[in-house]
């Protein structure tokens, strides 16, 4: 069983997360940020992986430490639920059309993070949400998932298609990378034998 749980309490949010990667796509989503749980469920949905997160945060400031941290244990969790990430296929990619829009994903599960974000808004807010913090999700998320991430939005004009895309995006292609590849089952695929550290 691919699962694991991770709670995560500062000074400025409580967060309690569950992730098990072989799962359905169903979620329970509450952290407080209504967009961000309309994404957070698209992620479960789409990726196939059941999700659980309850975060309380300092939402009387504003959103950006519950985005951040939300996304910062999420990745924590699946970066624990991978293990020594033995039998994965590792790489995953997709292309996402939300009518005018395209997104292009591609990802390494390599265990060393690192994301490239080529996506830009012509909105400061979605809701309540500033867009600027959905590269911090997105930041965060590939820090603790160990996931080296790439994310570019090829064209778009609404900016809620543009980050369903991206979300959607990523949770295609971690369906792909996390698929257990059955000619490498029991190996670590990586010719060094080991995920993460230098190239």
């Amino acid at each position: 069983m691919r699962t694991a749980t991770v709670t995560r309490k500062t000074k400025e949010t409580d967060i309690a997360v569950t992730v098990h990667l072989d799962g359905t796509g169903k979620s329970t989503i509450q952290t407080g940020i209504g967009f961000l749980d309309h994404m957070l469920e698209q992620l479960s949905r789409h990726s196939l992986m059941d999700i659980t997160c309850k975060a309380v945060g300092d939402l009387h400031i504003d959103y950006h430490h519950t985005t951040e941290d939300s996304a910062w244990a999420i990745g924590e969790a699946f970066s624990k639920a991978l293990g020594d990430r033995k039998g994965i296929t590792r790489y995953g990619h997709a292309y996402i059309p939300m009518d005018e829009t395209l997104t292009r994903v591609a990802l390494d599960a390599s265990n060393r993070p690192y994301l490239i974000w080529k996506v830009a808004f012509t909105r400061d807010k979605l809701g309540e949400m500033d867009t600027e913090l959905f590269k911090e999700w997105f930041q965060a998320f590939s820090q603790s998932a160990g996931v080296t991430l790439h994310i570019e939005n090829l064209y778009g004009e609404n900016n809620h298609h543009i980050v369903e895309s991206c979300f959607k995006g990523l949770a295609k292609a971690l369906r792909m990378a996390l698929t257990i590849d059955p000619r490498q089952a029991d190996a670590v695929p990586s010719t060094k034998g080991v995920l993460g550290g230098s190239l």
